[in-house]
C-alpha cells in the first residue's frame, strides 16, 4: 500500500487533506511541528519520510511571520522538504500554492509561494503543484489587514473563492494520482469582487465594520489589478459557493 505523509497536517488544508486520503483507505501520517517534524530545522523529516511514496506539503508560516520572513520560511522549509523526500526515495512531491504567483504582482507572499514553486520545478522529483483560490475561510483574515480606522478598503479585483474543504479534497485526489509534473489550478463556480466578497461575509457574521471600494487600496501590501487572483479557463472547479459555506 502507497504511504502518504502530509507534512503541516495538523493544519486547515492539511487535516483535512489526511482525512480525505484516509477516507480512501491509505495509509497517511499526519507531520507537523505538534507531532515533532520541523521542516525549518529538519527535526523528525527523515523518520516521518521514511518508507514514504507521495509527500504532500501544506505548511504554512507562523502568523506572526513578516515579510522577509515568510520568504525565508517557504524557501528554507522546501529546501529541507525536498532533500529529505529525494533521499527517502518519494515518487511524488504535492505542494499547495496560490492562484496570482504567476502573475506580474508584488505581493509579498505571494513572491515567497512563487519560490517555493522553482525549487519544486528544479529538484528533480516528480511533483505537481496545486494552486488554489482564496479560500473562504480566510475572508475574515483578508478583512483585518485591510482594515484602517474601522474601515475595510478593498479594491474590485476579481476573486473566485474556495471552500478549504474543496482544496483538501482536490489536493487528496491529485496525491492519489500520477504526478502531473505540472500546475492545477482550482476554484469555485462563482466570481466576487473582492470588496463585495467582504461585505457579504462580514454581513453573515453581523460584523459592522463598512467595507469601502478603493481601487487604490492594495492587497496584502500590494496593488493589484482586476485578474490577478483569477485561474486559467481550465481551472477545476469545485462545486462549494458562498450561501452554502455561510450557513
Amino acid at each position: 500500500m502507497a504511504r502518504f505523509v502530509v507534512v503541516g497536517g495538523t493544519g486547515l488544508i492539511g487535516s483535512g487533506v489526511v482525512r480525505e486520503l484516509a477516507v480512501e483507505g491509505h495509509d497517511v501520517l499526519a507531520a507537523s511541528r505538534r507531532t515533532g517534524v520541523d521542516t525549518i530545522t529538519g527535526a523528525g523529516l527523515e523518520e516521518a519520510l521514511s518508507g514514504a511514496q507521495t509527500v504532500v506539503d501544506a505548511t504554512r508560516p507562523p502568523s506572526s511571520y513578516g515579510n522577509d520572513a515568510v520568504f525565508d520560511f517557504f524557501t528554507a522549509s522546501t529546501a529541507n522538504l525536498l532533500a529529505a523526500a529525494s533521499e527517502a526515495g518519494v515518487r511524488h512531491h504535492v505542494a499547495v500554492t496560490a492562484v496570482g504567483t504567476n502573475h506580474r504582482q508584488r505581493i509579498p507572499y505571494y513572491a515567497a509561494k512563487a519560490a517555493q514553486e522553482t525549487l519544486v520545478r528544479e529538484s528533480g522529483l516528480p511533483y505537481s503543484l496545486v494552486h488554489a483560490t482564496q479560500f473562504f475561510e480566510f475572508i475574515g483574515t483578508i478583512a483585518d489587514v485591510s482594515t484602517s480606522e474601522g474601515t475595510v478598503r478593498l479594491p474590485s479585483a476579481l476573486s473566485r473563492p474556495i471552500a478549504a474543504a474543496d482544496v483538501a479534497l482536490a489536493v487528496a485526489q491529485i496525491a492519489a494520482g500520477p504526478p502531473v509534473d505540472g500546475d492545477v489550478e482550482i476554484a469555485s463556480p462563482e466570481v466576487f469582487g473582492l470588496d463585495e466578497l467582504v461585505r457579504r461575509v462580514l454581513a453573515a457574521r453581523h460584523d459592522s465594520r463598512p467595507v469601502v471600494q478603493d481601487e487604490d487600496a492594495p492587497y496584502f501590501g500590494a496593488p493589484i489589478e482586476e485578474r490577478t487572483l483569477l485561474p486559467a479557463e481550465d481551472a477545476q472547479v469545485f462545486g462549494t459557493r458562498l450561501k452554502e459555506w455561510i450557513r
